[in-house]
């Protein structure tokens, strides 16, 4: 058996921004640092604008014109992307790293059969054109889409939103990648589909690393074993699912649980969301940047941009007035809570 390598991606204090006349502008991601192994499934979550789906493209390089890596390193079963041209990097794509975009839609060609795209991300693997077609129809098979020759015939059009998600799934699996980014895979999904995509990433995350970047707790409470949180481009925490929903230490985490409906909420009930709003990017230069939104903000969190700090084991926090909590928060919204909340939206 060949030896399995301790972690497939590590990620060091990367910096991906706006640059111009070679100088540093606006930072969408800002000094994160992340490690994935086999079999690991790591979620991404935060509101909208956090910086997600800026980091996801990063590790394939696939940024925006004018955004670029500023700074940090990107290191896959032990080589340095940063630096790699855009044709070194298409044999890391696919092969190594894939991923998952968030619309369906905008990710397929409409005047192309769907089985002819995923055909040609399968040559991409140099495989002739038949081997191509056979693999491509196996894995449609594999990811759940009924009847894989005759869906290989339609327009994206002519297709389910579930089963476009699918394709897209097919298209970023086929080439046996290592790595599986994943972004918002369900979102624009009804609940019984989406608990049929989650279930079937989760079959498919046994032998390879799994990073699903989503914007709702009860998604990666029911299929990640860690937990990244983001807001404002940083790394806020970051621990075991368990820890850092059952047992928050940052505030926005708090937060972010404490504004999910609750399972037997009642209907007089009101929400409690985040006030304020997001910052753009670069537009907190100096302190924490979740400060201006903060209900325990202090002087020194202005100031003095808090490191992330190990409260326990693999569970850390960038705040300096972390959470001491001994129950978990949001009236039983702990793991098995949020988890069973969402199981039960998609029953």
């Amino acid at each position: 058996m060949p030896d399995v390598p301790a972690e497939l991606l590590r990620v060091e204090g990367l910096s991906v921004g706006v640059t111009g006349k070679g100088s540093r502008r606006d930072a969408i991601v800002d000094q994160v640092s992340l490690s994935l192994s086999p079999g690991e499934k790591i979620a991404l979550v935060g509101e909208s604008g956090s910086g997600k789906t800026t980091f996801g493209l990063s590790l394939i390089g696939l940024l925006p014109r004018k955004v670029e890596i500023l700074e940090g390193s990107i290191c896959f079963e032990g080589r340095e992307l940063t630096g790699l041209s855009d044709r070194q990097l298409r044999d890391v794509r696919g092969k190594g790293i894939s991923m998952v975009f968030q619309d369906p839609m905008s990710g397929l060609d409409p005047l192309r059969r769907v089985g002819a795209q995923v055909t040609a991300a399968a040559r991409r693997g140099g495989r002739s054109r038949r081997q191509a077609r056979e693999q491509a129809l196996e894995c449609m098979a594999v990811v759940g889409i009924p009847l894989p020759a005759e869906r290989a015939r339609a327009y994206p059009h002519q297709l389910s939103g579930g089963l476009l998600q699918r394709v897209l799934i097919a298209m970023a699996l086929v080439n046996e990648p290592r790595v599986l980014i994943a972004d918002e895979p369900t979102t624009a999904l009804d609940a019984t589909i989406q608990a049929q995509i989650l279930d079937m990433l989760r079959r498919l995350s046994v032998q390879r690393g799994t990073l699903l970047v989503t914007h709702d707790l009860g998604v990666a409470a029911d299929f990640a074993d860690r937990i990244v949180v983001m807001y404002g481009g940083q790394v806020l925490e970051e621990g075991p699912v368990g820890d850092v929903l059952s047992f928050p230490l940052h505030p926005y985490t708090e937060g972010l649980i404490d504004s999910r409906p609750k399972w037997g909420m009642r209907q007089s009930e009101r929400l409690r969301p985040i006030a304020g709003v997001a910052p753009r990017p670069g537009e907190v230069t100096m302190g924490c940047v979740f400060a201006p939104r903060c209900p325990r903000v202090r002087e020194e969190c202005r100031q003095i941009r808090p490191e992330l700090v190990e409260h326990s084991p693999a569970h850390r926090s960038a705040c300096f007035f972390p959470s001491v909590v001994t129950r978990p928060v949001g009236g039983g919204g702990a793991i098995q809570n949020v988890a069973r909340e969402h199981r039960s939206a998609t029953s």
